[in-house]
């Protein structure tokens, strides 16, 4: 029987060793979202599927960057209908539809949460914001890319201008790990990735003087009042913060 200390180590040895990896591309996407703040532009975020659980770690988030443009089509999440997701997600055209409101440019960044890294809309929203002049941070599995089938004529790993590997495998379950069959590793090592960024965002910005943007939690005391000013800048851009 499989302890949680087992599990614990594990899954801590995979964040350690994603941390390893991507020790360069934290830092690069790190120089990308200073950029953006320096820039008083915006972070774009996206994906599809259970992905859609890192781009919530994204908005609005305590801790989070308030400079965040999440992109969204209600179809693409499987809450509202889990196979249609999987179908919406393989559809050519719908990265062009979610873009044509409000898409990236030159002075933003688009960062891209896909495991498989090769269904058309994760890769076209990242082809079109490259066409516009804008960087992006995919983040991604490098072995799960090369084991799926191509649906596109790219990948995500071929569309960023910096990939952070998860390094999950092909399947993204974890135990037992001789026939992994369960517990996922995506969602987790993602937010960590995510996290690295942020900590370097936070820690050379402020370093060079830069106001960070970052929520506080409403849950703790001044945290209402804290959000307000971010609230009244970002609103007016950010529609999903009104």
């Amino acid at each position: 029987m499989v302890s949680v200390t087992d599990i614990a180590g594990d899954v801590g040895k995979k964040l350690a060793d994603a941390e390893r990896a991507n020790a360069e591309a934290v830092a690069e996407a790190a120089d990308l979202v200073l950029g953006v703040i320096r820039a008083d532009a915006l972070v774009f975020t996206a994906g599809a599927g259970h992905s859609l659980a890192a781009v919530a770690e994204t908005f609005y988030r305590a801790g989070g960057l308030a400079c965040v443009f999440p992109l969204y089509h209600p179809e693409l999440l499987p809450l509202h209908g889990a196979q249609h997701s999987t179908t919406t997600e393989r559809k050519s055209g719908l990265a062009a539809e979610v873009l044509r409101d409000r898409a990236p440019g030159a002075d933003d960044v688009l960062v891209v949460f896909s495991t498989s890294g090769v269904n058309p809309y994760p890769v076209e929203l990242a082809l079109e914001a490259r066409e516009r002049g804008a960087a992006v941070i995919a983040v991604t599995s490098r072995a799960c890319v090369a084991a799926a089938p191509r649906r596109s004529s790219s990948t995500l790993v071929e569309a960023g201008t910096v990939v952070l590997d998860s390094l999950v495998i092909p399947g993204d379950a974890s135990h037992p790990a001789d026939a992994p069959r369960t517990a996922p590793l995506s969602t987790v090592v993602n937010a960590f990735l995510w996290n690295l960024v942020l900590a370097q965002v936070y820690d050379r910005g402020t370093a060079e003087g830069l106001d960070v943007p970052l929520w506080r939690s409403s849950n703790v005391e001044g945290g209402d009042e804290a959000n307000a000013a971010l609230l009244a800048k970002y609103s007016e851009i950010v529609p999903r913060l009104r």
